[in-house]
């Protein structure tokens, strides 16, 4: 799940701090998620989740199918 989320915030060439911004959270407290050290809150994985438009099941590696359940 980690790598993902890290993937994804590259894949749109954004930096921890703005992603962190988003999500109302320290630089800090989002590289700890991004490295496992620190478990996701169920609102931030679903923040997560719609800012990406991916499932929290693709963030939570149960699917690779990364889009939303219709």
């Amino acid at each position: 799940m980690y790598r993902r989320i890290r993937d994804l915030r590259e894949d749109k060439d954004l930096t921890q701090q703005k992603l962190a911004q988003y999500l109302n959270v320290t630089q800090a407290t989002y590289s700890r998620y991004e490295r496992g050290e620190l478990d996701l809150p169920s609102t931030v994985l679903i923040k997560l989740a719609q800012f990406h438009e991916v499932s929290t099941d693709y963030l939570l590696g149960l699917t690779d199918k990364s889009t939303s359940y219709p």
